[in-house]
């Protein structure tokens, strides 16, 4: 076999730079070591940043998401007894955030890719890249009992953190920078219409708490809880019960309950190597950052990292600009360190650490009152979250 783009992965990031490589002629072949139904399990983030939203118009597979997608302009901060509203369009000139399910993202790349006829094989085992620093880096792996080599110019590594294509890369060619944080979330989706009709962030010192949303009847939950936890120590009334007490008194009185159809613990980590590429094999999404969720930076960062890479291989494809390959790392982490700042500066501000005492609580309280009461302040915050401008590739 032989393509110009192989793309390890079919998760979100894999799949939108597959259809905007077809869309713009430039052929590409997936291959993904998971079946369609697993993929389409996973449950992920839901808050999309502008420039996510741009890109998958501009990939043509927005008109679900236009549908049934809920534009939020702000969202609210709670702590010290009380709540501030950040108004996003009003503070980055009409950006917004919307929110739709990051399954839903997959399941529309997932159909425009069939319908497009462009080739995603599934159920691939042993998935290897090859001579990435050569001029002719290929792919080899099991699917249906045979071995496969695929010939390609460039490999796009979308495969995640547990993927084959950082660990492909010599471990003396990296520098990997992390921080584990000594807590998880603890999510729960329900389906009960959202105590409110924006995202509320809840500081409190019983824990961190999270009110989302991924529908007007469908609801994403969470807390904050020891890196001991267990999920099966929680029960729906627990859950409940803990949440109505981190949420200020107006909210909790107001907010709705129900059984759980799904319900998990998630570790936070900060993750980021460096360089993401190696090569002719580029890292994308998961297999190069992992952010905490408090920014919900995670899937705007990959969408991100195909925008760029995307743009770069345009130019190479059309205007024989190679020279712009050496770019794609430097270019891709000056936003990700940036998006890695704001996702640990809310988790930190956000969260009750273990060590955190008296003084440290109003640290964090006075910090965020210092934000919200300043207007350079919530700009700050608004621009963050709405997500940083993509750099122009020239």
């Amino acid at each position: 076999m032989k393509t110009q783009v192989a793309i390890i992965g079919a998760g979100p990031s894999g799949l939108l730079l597959g259809q905007l490589l077809h869309r713009a002629g430039i052929d590409n072949v997936i291959v993904e070591r998971k079946d369609p139904d697993y993929i389409l399990s996973r449950i992920r983030a839901g808050v999309l940043e502008q420039g996510t939203v741009d890109l998958l118009r501009e990939a043509s597979v927005s008109a679900r998401m236009d549908a049934e997608g809920l534009v939020h302009d702000g969202f609210e901060l709670a702590f010290d007894g009380r709540s501030e509203r950040i108004d996003l369009s009003a503070l980055t000139g009409g950006k917004t955030v919307m929110v739709y399910g990051q399954t839903e993202v997959t399941r529309d790349l997932m159909q425009a890719r069939a319908a497009a006829g462009a080739l995603t094989v599934y159920e691939a085992d042993q998935v290897q890249p090859h001579d990435m620093n050569s001029d002719s880096p290929y792919l080899t792996f099991q699917h249906n009992g045979e071995t496969v080599r695929l010939d390609c110019d460039y490999i796009a590594g979308c495969d995640g953190f547990h993927g084959v294509s950082r660990q492909a890369i010599p471990a003396e060619a990296l520098s990997v920078f992390e921080r584990t944080y000594p807590f998880g979330w603890l999510g729960i989706l329900a389906d009960t219409p959202p105590v409110n009709h924006e995202l509320i962030y809840a500081n409190h010192e019983r824990g961190f708490a999270l009110c989302s949303m991924r529908s007007a009847t469908r609801t994403r939950y969470y807390l904050q809880v020891g890196a001991e936890e267990q999920v099966e120590d929680w029960s729906d009334q627990r859950f409940w019960d803990e949440l109505k007490r981190r949420l200020p008194a107006p909210v909790a009185e107001r907010l709705v309950t129900g059984p759980s159809i799904e319900k998990s613990i998630a570790p936070l980590r900060s993750f980021v190597v460096e360089p993401m590429q190696y090569g002719r094999l580029f890292l994308l999404g998961d297999a190069a950052h992992i952010v905490p969720p408090t920014g919900a930076k995670g899937l705007n960062l990959a969408a991100s990292d195909v925008s760029t890479l995307y743009r770069i291989l345009l130019k190479v494809y059309r205007e024989g600009r190679t020279d712009l390959l050496q770019k794609y790392s430097h270019i891709c982490l000056r936003r990700v360190w940036k998006a890695e700042r704001f996702s640990w500066w809310m988790t930190s501000m956000l969260h009750r650490f273990p060590d955190t005492d008296a003084f440290g609580q109003r640290m964090q309280q006075t910090e965020l009152d210092y934000f919200v009461g300043s207007p350079a302040g919530r700009q700050t915050i608004a621009e963050n979250y709405v997500g940083l401008p993509y750099e122009d590739i020239e």
